[in-house]
C-alpha cells in the first residue's frame, strides 16, 4: 500500500510540474506568437526545450525554500500517516487551482498557489493539534521573505516595463517597432532580439518554478523512502571527517552562551528533550534563550558521536537514517533562525559568538547533506514541465497576448516585458526566491502598453487582478480541507 501511494505521489507532482508548464509557461511564448516571430508550433516547443535546461542547470536553493515553508514538527515528524496526508494535499490542492484557472484562461501563479496549499496544511495541522494556536504552524519568517518577493514583484515588473519601454522609444525610433505587427517578412534582427528574450524567460522560468517540482519530489522521497533519500549518501569522507572536526568546534561557542551549569552527558532523554526544544524554537513564537543552546551543544555532541564513528553515511543503519535527518535539520534550520533574530540576539550581535563564521560554515555543511538533489529527479521535473509548456498552451497564450491591452502587442512591447521578466526571475534565483513567471509578465505587459499610451481591457483587469488575490486564501482553503478530510480518511 505504500508504494501505491508513493507512485501516486510522485504522479501527482510531475501532474503540477506539467500542469505548470502550459499555465505559466504560456506567457514566454506569447510575446513571440502574437509578433508573428515565431509560429505557435516552433515556440512551444523551443520554450519547452529551454525550460527543460532551465531546471537541469537549477541549483536548488529555490526548492528547499518551497520546502522550508511546510511545518517544522512535520518535517521531522516520524508519523508516516500525517506526512502522507500532507505531500497529497499539498499537490491535489494546488493542481485543482491551477487547472480550475487554465480552464478560464487565467494566468495565476503556481507559486501562489503552492504556497498557499502550504499555509493551509500548516493551519490545519495546528488546529488538529488541540494543544497549539492556528498560527503556530507557519513558518513566519520565510513567509514573509516569500510573500514579500511575490508581492513586489509585479510592481518590478510593470515598472520596470514602463521604465525600459520608454527608453527604448527614445533610443529606437523607429515606428513599425512600436505599431502592430504585419503579416509581411520581419526585420532578422527583431526577431533575434525576441527569440532571445523568449528563450530567457523560458530559462530562467525552469530554473525557478522548476525547482518547486525539484524540491516536492526530494520532499516525497524523503517521506517515502528515507533509507535512501534521507541522506546524500553520496557525501565524501573527507566532507564528514570536516563535519565531525567542526561539530566539535561549536560546542565551546554554544557553551559561552550559556550562565548556569553545562549538563556534559549525552543521554537518550537529553536528546529527546533537546529534539522537542528545538522544534517549538522554530515555531513562530519560539524565542532564543540557554535552553536552546543546550539543546545545540547535546545535538551537535550527538552528530559528533554518530558521524566520527563511519567516514561513510551508507554505514548508518537504514532505520536510523530518518532520525540522523531529523537531527541536521533541526540544527541546521534552528541556527538559520538565530541568525535572523533582530538585535540583541542576532547571531552577528552577540557578545560571546566571535567566531561566528565557524557557526555558520556548520550550517553549510549540514545543508551539504541535507539538501541534495539526484539527478534524475532533476530530469523527470524537466520533462514534465517541457512537455506541460509543448501542449496545453494556447488558453492563456490568448488572454496574455490579446486580452491585456486595448491594441495588438507590439514588438518593442514584447521585448521589454519578456526582458524585465527574465532579469527578475534571475535575480529571485540568485538569492533563493520563488516569484511568479505570470505576475511578473503580465504586469510587464500592461505596463508597455500604459507606456505606449495604449489602454487596458479593464474586465480583464479585473479578473486577473481578482484571480492573484483569490489564489493565496482559495489554495489555503483547500490544503486545510484536503489535508484534514485525508488524516480522517486515514485514520478512520
Amino acid at each position: 500500500m505504500e508504494y501505491l501511494f508513493l507512485g501516486l505521489a510522485i504522479a501527482l507532482v510531475l501532474g503540477f510540474e506539467f500542469v505548470n508548464g502550459f499555465h505559466d509557461t504560456a506567457n514566454a511564448v506569447a510575446t513571440v506568437i502574437y509578433t508573428n516571430t515565431l509560429k505557435p508550433v516552433y515556440a512551444v516547443v523551443w520554450s519547452g526545450l529551454w525550460n527543460l535546461l532551465g531546471v537541469l542547470t537549477s541549483s536548488g536553493t529555490v526548492a528547499f525554500a518551497i520546502v522550508s515553508l511546510l511545518p517544522a514538527d512535520l518535517m521531522v515528524n516520524d508519523a508516516s500517516d500525517s506526512s502522507l496526508v500532507m505531500v497529497l494535499a499539498l499537490l491535489i490542492s494546488a493542481i485543482i487551482w491551477n487547472l480550475g484557472t487554465w480552464y478560464l484562461g487565467l494566468p495565476v501563479s503556481s507559486t501562489h498557489s503552492l504556497i498557499g496549499a502550504i499555509t493551509g496544511i500548516a493551519i490545519a495541522h495546528s488546529l488538529l493539534s488541540l494543544e497549539r494556536n492556528w498560527w503556530d504552524g507557519i513558518n513566519v519568517s520565510k513567509m514573509q521573505e516569500v510573500l514579500v518577493s511575490l508581492l513586489v514583484s509585479p510592481l518590478l515588473g510593470f515598472c520596470g516595463a514602463v521604465i525600459l519601454f520608454l527608453i527604448s522609444k527614445a533610443l529606437f525610433q523607429r515606428e513599425d517597432l512600436y505599431s502592430p505587427p504585419s503579416e509581411k517578412e520581419h526585420p532578422l534582427w527583431i526577431r533575434a532580439v525576441l527569440v532571445l528574450t523568449c528563450t530567457g524567460v523560458s530559462f530562467a522560468h525552469g530554473s525557478n518554478d522548476g525547482q518547486k517540482g525539484v524540491g516536492l519530489m526530494m520532499l516525497i522521497l524523503i517521506v517515502f523512502l528515507p533509507s535512501l533519500f534521507a541522506l546524500n549518501l553520496d557525501t565524501s569522507p573527507q566532507a564528514i571527517a570536516r563535519l565531525v572536526a567542526t561539530s566539535n568546534s561549536v560546542i565551546p561557542i554554544f557553551e559561552a552562551q550559556i550562565s548556569g551549569t553545562i549538563v556534559e552527558a549525552s543521554s537518550d532523554e537529553l536528546i529527546a528533550n533537546s529534539r522537542a526544544e528545538l522544534t517549538k524554537f522554530l515555531q513562530p513564537e519560539g524565542q532564543l534563550n540557554e535552553n536552546i543552546w543546550r539543546s545545540l551543544i547535546s545535538e551537535s555532541q550527538n552528530v559528533h558521536e554518530y558521524l566520527s564513528q563511519s567516514n561513510n553515511l551508507r554505514d548508518i543503519a537504514i532505520g536510523d537514517r530518518r532520525q540522523v535527518r531529523n537531527d541536521l535539520y533541526l540544527m541546521s534550520m534552528a541556527i538559520g533562525k538565530i541568525g535572523k533574530i533582530e538585535t540583541p540576539t542576532k547571531l552577528a550581535n552577540l557578545p560571546n559568538l566571535p567566531n561566528q563564521d565557524v557557526i555558520i560554515d556548520f550550517k553549510n555543511q549540514l545543508d551539504h547533506i541535507l539538501k541534495f538533489i539526484p539527478y534524475w529527479v532533476k530530469v523527470a521535473i524537466a520533462i514534465a514541465l517541457g512537455l506541460g509548456t509543448m501542449i496545453g498552451w494556447q488558453r492563456v497564450v490568448v488572454t496574455v497576448g490579446e486580452k491585456i491591452g486595448t491594441e495588438h502587442l507590439n514588438y518593442a512591447q514584447g521585448a521589454t516585458s519578456e526582458m524585465v521578466t527574465m532579469t527578475a526571475i534571475a535575480t529571485a534565483n540568485y538569492f533563493g526566491l520563488p516569484v511568479s513567471t505570470t505576475h511578473i509578465l503580465s504586469s510587464g505587459i500592461a505596463g508597455t502598453m500604459v507606456a505606449n499610451r495604449a489602454g487596458l481591457q479593464i474586465d480583464t483587469v479585473k479578473k486577473l487582478l481578482l484571480a492573484w488575490v483569490l489564489t493565496l486564501p482559495s489554495c489555503i482553503f483547500l490544503g486545510f480541507i484536503t489535508y484534514a478530510i485525508g488524516l480522517f480518511v486515514i485514520h478512520h
